[in-house]
């Protein structure tokens, strides 16, 4: 089975926990038998994996997003990555020909498509296997999933079958409405549109060529910030009448506000927190190495993280979006390829992070223009390459890295060390990467 997951969206409604590196489906918040966390896209994988062990999934995502799908997924997951966003039509025909001229997939091969981030279970990984069935018989050109509704909602468009709780065609598509309209929908036996869908690998090539001028993945790639925005449903599935639509009647939510996520949740606290007796249906999700304490609470979210802190009622916290895009922050804890970092202070011309790697890993090599840092191990082992002189480190050792210098460090043991940043323009955008070759 061939998968696409659609990983995107910056995640300004789960602030703090999400910036615009770790959008909501990357937030670990979801326990484990193990005690330990995972988040949508690594319970998303999980549960693809455990239906049919030897699906093909790729990840079709942004540039930024790559390092902590990595981090989540492990370095051999195959993603699509989009140069820059160009809305979901050219993502998903970047992807199409990445299966096609890189993964080698036929072009009467199905993909299933769907997004990373819906809160479900075993039964939805299942469907989506049926999907992929359908498909591959080539009766109609796109096989939908469609959501049997729970209640009259206003943030879905609905999907018109011919036929009720079968798979059958689609009589038509309905974009969002108001409650009472939603509720006339659901008696002709509509289906929320999850943005699942289903087709023949050739069928979207083909659309794609008409529409665009390249000739292969690798062309389709170089010309991508060329391209312009068009969703899929308008370029192809409000022009095709062949569709058929699969329902599915299991658990599915859509977990893109605080609220609805800490309904899914199976604690209260995550992290270090205290309620007192009187606090009821309140939550304390907690990054920050310092306790909370809820006092009569009710109703009540408390999140916070390297980014802010949170306190919102939980009705109201689906409204934060307009007051977060007005933050001018930089984006203070982030997931990387090689481990975390986690920017604890930040001076008028300094900025000190605390850096994990994991065991096995390293930074890329690289430099800067204008800043100096110096490293202090915390613990774990490793090797420093400072101008590709190598070094073993260890608890307490000091490295000075001059502007200018080229640099990295390598993993033994988990490894911690304090960055101090020092300079007087500190970016991101500061790095020269070079190729490491060691003797």
């Amino acid at each position: 089975m061939n998968i696409i997951l659609l990983s995107g969206g910056s995640g300004k409604r789960l602030w703090p926990l999400s910036n615009d590196i770790r959008s909501k489906q990357f937030i670990k918040v979801f326990k484990k038998e193990d005690g330990e966390y995972e988040s949508m896209l690594q319970r998303m994988y999980k549960g693809i994996k455990e239906v049919n062990k030897d699906s093909n999934v790729t990840i079709a995502t942004s540039s930024t997003q790559t390092s902590i799908i990595k981090n989540q997924l492990g370095e051999n997951i195959d993603i699509s990555i989009e140069p820059c966003r160009r809305d979901t039509f050219p993502a998903i025909a970047l992807a199409t020909a990445y299966l096609h001229d890189v993964k080698k997939i036929s072009t009467d091969e199905s993909v299933v498509v769907c997004p990373v981030d819906p809160y479900v279970e075993s039964d939805y990984f299942k469907t989506l296997e049926k999907l992929y069935e359908v498909s591959n018989k080539g009766n109609f050109n796109l096989s939908l999933i469609g959501i049997k509704p729970t209640y009259p909602s206003e943030k879905y468009g609905y999907i018109i079958p011919e036929e009720k709780d079968k798979l059958s065609k689609v009589k038509t598509f309905k974009e969002k409405p108001n409650v009472e309209t939603a509720k006339e929908y659901i008696k002709e036996g509509a289906l929320w549109n999850a943005g699942v869908f289903a087709y023949k690998i050739g069928y979207v090539l083909d659309i794609a060529h008409k529409l665009i001028d390249f000739e292969d993945y690798y062309d389709l790639y170089d010309k991508y910030e060329t391209l312009n925005k068009i969703s899929f449903d308008y370029a192809v599935v409000e022009k095709e009448d062949q569709i058929q639509v699969l329902p599915f009647d299991g658990l599915w939510k859509d977990l893109g506000t605080w609220n609805t996520l800490t309904e899914s949740m199976n604690e209260r606290i995550m992290g270090k927190g205290v309620f007192d007796e009187k606090s009821k249906n309140s939550y304390i999700i907690n990054e920050l190495n310092v306790p909370v304490l809820g006092m009569g609470l009710e109703d009540i979210i408390v999140a916070a993280s390297p980014d802010g802190i949170l306190v919102s009622k939980k009705d109201e916290s689906s409204y934060i979006k307009p007051y977060v895009e007005n933050f001018k922050e930089q984006v203070r804890y982030a997931e990387k390829s090689w481990g975390t970092y986690k920017v604890i202070n930040i001076e008028d011309e300094s900025q000190t992070v605390l850096v994990t790697l994991n065991p096995g890993h390293s930074m890329k090599y690289h430099s800067h223009d204008n800043r100096d840092e110096v490293w202090t191990v915390v613990s774990g082992e490793g090797v420093s390459i400072i101008d590709d002189m190598e070094q073993i480190i260890r608890p307490g050792d000091v490295i000075t890295i001059d502007a200018g210098c080229k640099h990295t460090v390598l993993a033994t043991t988990q490894l911690k060390l304090v960055e101090v940043q020092i300079g007087k323009e500190i970016t991101v955008e500061d790095k020269n990467v070079y190729k490491l070759t060691r003797k």
